[in-house]
C-alpha cells in the first residue's frame, strides 16, 4: 500500500544501509588491524581459541629464554670443570715425575709447591664459579629446576657435584681398628701407607684371613667375591673383586709390605712368593748384619734385591732402621728355613719372630692388604673384616695428596686418577644436560612456529577476501544511499495528487 504517512520503502532502505555500513566498518577494521577477530563479538569461539594460542606462544617464548639461560649456565659450569680437569692432568704428570727415583728431596719439595698451588686453584674455581650469583661447583647446586616448557611440570632438574679439592678423590676401604693387620711405621708407599696398615704375618701355612664369600655393594650394583683360603694372597682377592667391577663399580688393588725389626748376626732363609701356603719362586738369602744401621743392613738388602726378578720382593731400610720387604703386586711374602744368630721380628699386638730362640719360628707367611676403591661411595658385608677391612668406604681427597716423597707420589697417582674420573663424570653429565637443553630449544622454536601458524589461521584476516567483500559492501552502500534517496522522491511525488 502506498502512503504518505509511513514511508516503508525508506525504512527498508535505511535498515539495509545501516547493515551495510556496519559490515563496511568491520571489514575496514580487519584491513587496518590485519585481524579477523578484533573483539569477542566478532567470533566468540574463535576468539577463545586465538587467546589460548596466544597464551601458549607467550609461555613458549619465555621457556625458550629460560632454556637459553640454562644452556649458558651449563656452559659456564662445563668450562670451569674443564679447567679443573686440565689442572688435575698437570698434577698427575707432576706425580709421575716425582715417583721416578731420579728426583732429589729438594726437587720433590719444589714439585710439591707446584701441586699445592694447583690444589688451591682447583678449590678456588669450585668456590668462585657462579652464574647470576648462583654458585655452581661448591656442592650447593642441587635439585635446581629449569622451566623448559609453557606448562606446569615441563621442567629439567639439574644437580652438580662438589668439585673442591677436599671433595674429590678416591673412596677406599680402610683397615679395621681391631683387624688383622699390623701397623707399618715405614714410608713404603702403596696401599699400606694409605690405610695405615700393610700386612698380616703368621706362622707359615696358618694364614690370617678367613675363607668365605664377601658381598660388595657399589654404585653399579652388588656382587660377591670369594676368599678361598685363610692364607690366600691379597693379589688373588683383588683379582676376584676386579672380575666383578663392571657389576659394582668397585675395583681393588693389593700390596704386601712388612717392616721387620732386625737384630744383628748371621741370617739365612729361603724367600719366595705365592698365593697360599705353598712357596713359589724360592731363592736363598744369606747375609751378616754387622749392626742395625743402614750400612750394617746393606748386605741383607742387597742379597734380597739381587733376587727381585724371581720373587718380586724388594728390600729397603727406613728412617727407624726397619728392614722393609715389599711385594708391590700383593703376593704373599713367604720365608722358610730361617737360620742364623740374628732375628727378624714383625707384628702388631702379637709379634712373630723369625729366629732360632725359644718361641721363635723358622717360617712365616706375610699377607698383604687389599684396598677396595671406587669413584663413588660403596659398602661391603661385615664379613669383609675377615680380610681386615672396615665395611664402609672413606674418601681420600685430592687436597691431601703430596708428592714430597716417592711414596706420596705413588699414592697421588691413584687419587688423581679417581678424581679425574669424578670430574669427567660431572663434565659428561653437564654435556648431556647441555645437549638435552639444546634439543629442547630447537623443539620450542618449532612449537613457536606451529602455534603462531595455528593462531594465524584462526585470527588473521584474509586480506584478498576482505578487500573483495569491502568493495562489494561499498557498492551496496552506494546503492543503499541511492535507494533511500529514491524512496524519498517517490513519497514527495504523491503530493502532486493533491493539486
Amino acid at each position: 500500500m502506498l502512503s504518505i504517512d509511513t514511508n516503508v520503502s525508506s525504512l527498508y532502505a535505511l535498515n539495509s544501509l545501516i547493515n551495510t555500513d556496519n559490515k563496511t566498518s568491520t571489514l575496514e577494521q580487519e584491513l587496518s588491524s590485519g585481524l579477523a577477530i578484533n573483539s569477542p563479538a566478532d567470533n566468540p569461539a574463535e576468539y577463545i581459541a586465538a587467546q589460548g594460542f596466544t597464551t601458549q606462544i607467550g609461555g613458549v617464548a619465555q621457556a625458550t629464554s629460560n632454556v637459553n639461560q640454562a644452556i649458558t649456565l651449563v656452559e659456564t659450569a662445563n668450562d670451569a670443570v674443564t679447567q679443573q680437569i686440565n689442572m688435575l692432568q698437570n698434577i698427575r704428570n707432576i706425580a709421575a715425575q716425582a715417583a721416578n727415583g731420579t728426583q732429589t728431596p729438594e726437587q720433590l719439595q719444589s714439585l710439591q709447591q707446584v701441586v699445592s698451588q694447583l690444589q688451591t686453584q682447583i678449590s678456588t674455581i669450585a668456590q668462585q664459579t657462579s652464574f647470576n650469583g648462583v654458585k655452581l661447583l661448591d656442592g650447593s647446586f642441587q635439585g635446581v629446576q629449569f622451566q623448559v616448557g609453557a606448562s606446569v611440570g615441563q621442567i629439567i632438574n639439574v644437580s652438580i657435584g662438589n668439585t673442591q679439592a677436599n671433595q674429590v678423590g678416591v673412596n677406599q676401604s680402610s683397615a679395621a681398628a681391631a683387624g688383622l693387620y699390623a701397623t707399618d711405621g715405614a714410608a713404603t708407599g702403596g696401599v699400606g701407607d694409605q690405610t695405615g696398615a700393610s700386612y698380616a704375618i703368621t706362622a707359615a701355612g696358618a694364614g690370617a684371613f678367613t675363607a668365605g664369600n664377601i658381598a660388595v655393594s657399589g654404585s653399579a650394583g652388588n656382587a660377591t667375591f670369594n676368599v678361598s683360603a685363610g692364607n690366600e694372597s691379597a693379589q688373588a682377592i683383588a683379582q676376584a673383586v676386579n672380575a666383578n667391577t663392571s657389576k659394582t663399580n668397585v675395583s681393588a688393588t693389593a700390596t704386601t709390605s712388612v717392616a721387620f725389626t732386625v737384630t744383628a748376626g748371621s741370617i739365612s732363609f729361603t724367600l719366595g712368593n705365592g698365593n697360599g701356603g705353598a712357596q713359589t719362586n724360592p731363592v736363598n738369602i744369606s747375609a751378616t748384619v754387622s749392626a742395625v744401621t743402614p750400612a750394617g743392613l746393606q748386605s741383607l738388602v742387597n742379597s734380597i734385591n739381587q733376587q727381585t726378578a724371581a720373587t718380586g720382593v724388594t728390600a729397603s731400610v727406613d728412617a727407624n732402621n726397619h728392614l722393609i720387604l715389599t711385594q708391590s703386586q700383593g703376593d704373599n711374602i713367604s720365608i722358610t728355613g730361617f737360620a742364623g744368630t740374628g732375628t727378624l721380628a714383625a707384628g702388631g699386638s702379637t709379634t712373630t719372630t723369625l729366629g732360632t730362640g725359644a718361641g721363635d719360628v723358622a717360617a712365616a707367611t706375610v699377607q698383604g692388604v687389599v684396598t677396595l676403591q671406587s669413584n663413588q661411595t660403596f659398602a661391603a658385608q661385615s664379613t669383609v673384616s675377615n680380610i681386615g677391612l672396615n665395611t664402609n668406604s672413606a674418601l681420600t681427597t685430592l687436597a691431601g695428596v703430596s708428592v714430597s716423597t716417592m711414596a706420596g707420589a705413588n699414592s697421588a697417582l691413584n687419587v688423581v686418577d679417581f678424581a679425574l674420573q669424578q670430574l669427567e663424570n660431572i663434565g659428561g653429565q653437564l654435556g648431556a644436560i647441555q645437549q638435552r637443553l639444546q634439543a629442547t630449544a630447537s623443539n620450542l622454536q618449532a612449537s613457536t612456529t606451529n602455534l603462531t601458524s595455528a593462531r594465524s589461521v584462526v585470527q588473521d584476516a584474509n586480506i584478498p577476501a576482505v578487500t573483495s567483500q569491502l568493495t562489494q559492501e561499498e557498492i551496496l552502500q552506494q546503492a543503499g544511499v541511492s535507494a533511500l534517496a529514491q524512496s524519498h522522491t517517490l513519497q514527495q511525488a504523491f503530493l502532486k495528487l493533491l493539486q
